[in-house]
């Protein structure tokens, strides 16, 4: 158990010092720090920031079946929402259909079930897309949903350049912190390539990747470690991409990021400012990349692990903080997540007041007056500058393993998160870490019952409707689709620029093929991935 500070000291989550007052003397004063959308990027990526724009407010959403789903993102955009982010369930993002053995009873549970291209279709009913930006967390399977949101627009006649958007794509962090991967390390990281070379030359306004801290941290990763350990997977996705040719000043502008953010607000809004600052610097160093290239443009998501069932109201406040944090340090689009969602999938009523708490901080707070409002702050430069030290010196050790791939390998980011995540539960139990309404101030009230969906009628329907596709379509292209991606996987093992992929899994969507039976295929190439 660790030892209780002492009276006098104080340390942030992240384990940092914190002192009683700050000077000049502990951290960067005004002059050193450059103006906002000028490299290194500390103040911001762009020059005005939320006076010319505010951040996207792009609620994530999704459980049981697309028409359901849809119904959400209909009623979040009523009520001002600006972008889409779509959660899938667990055998979209294993690729396996609705109606395979090992999906039974996870259909729907934790996000909306896509089996083919018909249920896209009816996920983005009556929604713009040449208009509104499409999110969607999936990883392992993100290049298979990329060619039905082609193929979507595609057939309702909106061209690939108008389409906009972001796949998750990292796979990387499904190894280290949340386990959704299918295939092996090797050509899941080409098929990433292969994605990132296809939105750059057909769909420009598409981010192919979106290289996520944010499960990082809620694994029980500390503020430092959520940097180095995201800052260490987008090396080497950049160096990947390289590898087969691309030029980094022509695919690195459109990679994105996505960050946690977590209750101490000073270090949140610090962790953000130096990641711009470490990234800029990291991508010049590297790649002598041009400024487009080295912008850190990133999304953020409230604390999911902060959320306690015991006094779910509580909640609202802690979304606010969060909120407040996130916009103070710069964020491009942010999701605020319902104050119910330790109970349950979040209810409309919850949902609608998560996107009004961004509305007050947007138009209330003042927060969108000025650029980077706590610049030149003692306190947040010092954080600043001590978040971005500990976050190379963590990198530079990472690098010492061989690199992210190497480090999965060997287990180390998993093991340092295991570590944190320990520490932290130990503060917890002994009372060192405050919880308001759990560990102290608890009210002894047992935590609330939220009625569940009826998830059998869900999975029923959704496999009803499979069935239909598949007596619907013709077989013999699916066959033809699905043997064009089988000839051309293989060379996907290799560390050689391989023929594109993209175009015959588009073929095979427009054709009906599933997830499923697109994921087979490469199953049966690339064989799957084991944890060790």
């Amino acid at each position: 158990m660790p030892d209780a500070p002492r009276a006098d000291e104080r340390l942030s989550p992240a384990g940092l010092p914190i002192a009683a007052v700050y000077s000049a003397a502990d951290g960067s004063v005004p002059p050193t720090l450059g103006a906002p959308g000028a490299f290194p990027f500390t103040r911001g990526v762009q020059p005005t920031m939320y006076r010319g724009r505010l951040w996207t407010m792009r609620q994530y959403a999704g459980f049981g079946t697309a028409e359901e789903t849809n119904a959400r993102f209909r009623l979040l955009l009523e009520a001002g929402q600006t972008g889409l982010s779509t959660a899938f369930d667990l055998p979209t993002q294993m690729g396996m259909d609705s109606d395979a053995p090992r999906a039974l009873g996870e259909v729907g549970r934790v996000g909306v079930a896509i089996d083919t291209v018909d249920d896209l279709h009816r996920l983005l009913a009556d929604i713009p897309l040449d208009r509104v930006s499409t999110s969607m967390t999936i990883n392992a399977t993100a290049a298979i949903l990329l060619a039905m949101y082609v193929v979507v627009g595609e057939e309702r006649d909106v061209p690939r350049a108008a389409l906009s958007g972001t796949i998750q794509n990292d796979i990387l962090k499904e190894y280290i912190a949340r386990g959704t991967y299918v295939f092996p390390p090797t050509p899941s990281l080409a098929l990433i390539a292969e994605t990132i070379r296809f939105c750059a030359a057909e769909v420009p306004q598409f981010n192919p990747i979106s290289i996520s801290g944010y499960h990082i941290r809620e694994a029980g990763a500390t503020a430092v470690q959520e940097l180095a350990f995201t800052f260490a997977n987008a090396l080497a996705y950049v160096e990947r991409a390289r590898a087969v040719g691309l030029d980094v000043d022509a695919f690195a502008p459109r990679l994105s990021f996505f960050f946690a953010c977590h209750n101490d607000l000073f270090e949140e809004v610090a962790k953000f400012r130096a990641a711009r600052r470490l990234w800029a610097t990291l991508m010049r160093e590297r790649f002598g990349a041009s400024d487009a290239a080295c912008k850190l443009r990133f999304h953020t998501q409230t604390g999911g692990v902060t959320l306690t069932a015991q006094q779910p109201l509580n909640n609202v406040v802690r979304v606010a903080v969060q909120t407040l944090a996130a916009t103070l340090g710069g964020t491009q689009s942010l999701h605020t997540n319902g104050y119910d969602e330790a109970l349950a999938l979040p209810t409309a009523e919850s949902a609608t007041l998560a996107l009004r708490t961004q509305q007050i901080v947007a138009h209330e707070s003042g927060v969108a007056q000025t650029v980077d409002p706590l610049a030149g702050s003692y306190y947040v430069e010092a954080l600043t500058d001590e978040l971005e030290r500990r976050a190379r010196a963590l990198l530079v050790q990472v690098e010492g393993i061989g690199g992210a791939v190497a480090a999965v390998e060997a287990g180390f980011f998993q093991d340092e998160i295991a570590r944190s995540a320990y520490e932290y539960q130990l503060a917890v139990e002994a009372g060192h870490t405050v919880i308001v309404g759990v560990n102290r101030f608890a009210d002894g009230e047992a935590a609330p019952i939220v009625p569940a969906p009826d998830f059998g009628r869900l999975e029923a329907a959704q496999r009803a409707q499979l069935a239909a596709v598949r007596a619907a379509r013709d077989g013999a292209a699916v066959t033809a689709a699905l043997d064009a991606i089988r000839r051309i996987a293989p060379a996907y093992l290799g560390t050689e620029a391989p023929a594109p992929l993209m175009p015959a899994l588009i073929d095979a969507v427009r054709a009906r093929s599933s997830v499923g039976e697109i994921s087979d295929v490469l199953r049966g190439v690339w064989g799957e991935h084991r944890a060790g």
